[in-house]
């Protein structure tokens, strides 16, 4: 039987199993420090846990890590990270420095995109990270490892700091250790749009945001995160009643039926009256502003046409509007309007009273579309080795 990976654990959890071993609560608040603050990879590395302490833990749980396959980075900056699963699967996160038109966050800040699940069964016609289908879930510690091992690459490329500076984070982390502050967190913000549908790993999806929001665990802001959904009304409900302020993202790309239907085939389950009754839901109940995404497709919904609808639902919803021009897709025919047409757009929703940003250049030349990367490096390798993608899928 696998041995599960000690970060899908709680505190309360981990606390649980040390004083099963007649070990102080203590010890629980070192382990998470070695592993959210100073982010190791070994049970070895825990210096101030003793030796029984580590082999006792070496034998009950996995201290998994993600494999960097590839990394790309653009020239603003955006990176974007292939990691292989233990099971040879792969996954992206995306890197995205964050400027005035992203969530509002000042320069300084770094998003994370993260992903959920290998590929997607949800079909959106424009997107890369369904072309070959759904494998799997994410488990708990797949999701949170995304961002602790973005944060390592990051660490490994920063300058040393002045000999003379504070360490934000001790080598070895106190017996009773205060929680990483935000700020001492490399990634300060994420969003949970990368590669599947967010909230069909509900719960996998909850449990690794609760441990990255915890004080003792990632400490990461519950306004910070944003959990991102094509429409899965049931869901959208099911988050109104966690009591965590996360933020709400619905990938909208079209604000009537119609034009849903031709490209998001989630619509046809869960139509926007049922959608937009889930967010009237959600925001009597948290009282948050929505954001609605809206990728600008050539052709498809770029038309000044779309803003009216686009406008009503965004002023019933109280919501802002993040337009993104479509990234190409290869294989995929679908294409971006002209910055005229995007900007004409962003100007005919602020005519109607909307609060709306359109996302400027963030990754076009790093094949920035949600699975894009996995899909065209799985590609190479099964031209360079047939045999290679044809393991058995549960």
């Amino acid at each position: 039987m696998d041995l599960p990976d000690i970060k899908s654990l709680s505190r309360d959890e981990l606390v649980a199993h040390l004083q099963e071993w007649q070990q102080p609560a203590y010890r629980a608040d070192q382990v998470l420090a070695w592993l959210y603050r100073r982010r190791v990879t070994s049970w070895d590395a825990m210096t101030n846990l003793p030796k029984p302490l580590r082999d006792r833990l070496r034998e009950t749980f996995r201290l998994h890590t993600l494999a960097l396959v590839k990394k790309q980075g653009a020239r603003d900056t955006t990176q974007k990270f292939l990691w292989q699963l233990a099971d040879n699967a792969m996954v992206e996160s995306v890197l995205i420095p964050a400027n005035p038109a992203l969530y509002g966050e000042a320069s300084d800040r770094h998003t994370l995109c993260v992903s959920t699940q290998v590929g997607c069964a949800y079909g959106c016609k424009f997107c890369a990270s369904g072309l070959d289908g759904w494998k799997r879930n994410l488990g708990v510690y797949e999701i949170i490892e995304q961002v602790l091992a973005v944060e390592r690459s990051m660490a490994a490329e920063a300058p040393a700091a002045p000999a003379s500076s504070a360490a934000a984070v001790p080598a070895t982390p106190e017996i009773s250790p205060k929680p990483a502050s935000a700020d001492s967190r490399l990634i300060n913000n994420l969003v949970i749009m990368g590669m599947g549908e967010p909230l069909a790993n509900y719960d996998n999806l909850l449990k690794a945001l609760t441990r990255l929001n915890a004080p003792w665990g990632g400490n990461i802001g519950a306004r910070k995160i944003t959990i991102s959904t094509s429409g899965l009304a049931p869901q959208i409900r099911k988050l109104a009643d966690d009591p965590l302020q996360f933020r709400l993202a619905i990938s909208l790309h079209g604000a009537t039926d119609e034009v849903r239907e031709k490209i998001m085939p989630v619509n046809r389950k869960y139509p926007l009256r049922e959608l937009i009754a889930a967010c009237e839901y959600y925001q009597e109940r948290k009282a948050r502003m929505i954001t609605l995404e809206y990728i600008l497709i050539a052709g498809i919904n770029d038309h000044l046409d779309q803003t009216r609808p686009l406008a009503d639902l965004a002023r019933r919803l109280h919501a802002k509007v993040n337009l993104i021009p479509y990234n190409q897709v290869e294989g995929l025919h679908w294409v971006r309007p002209t910055e005229k047409v995007q900007e004409s757009f962003l100007a005919a929703l602020e005519r109607q009273r909307v609060t709306a940003t359109l996302r400027r250049e963030k990754g076009h030349d790093i094949d920035a579309a949600c699975g894009q990367l996995r899909l065209k490096t799985e590609r190479e390798i099964q031209r360079v080795n047939p045999s290679a993608g044809n393991h058995e899928e549960k």
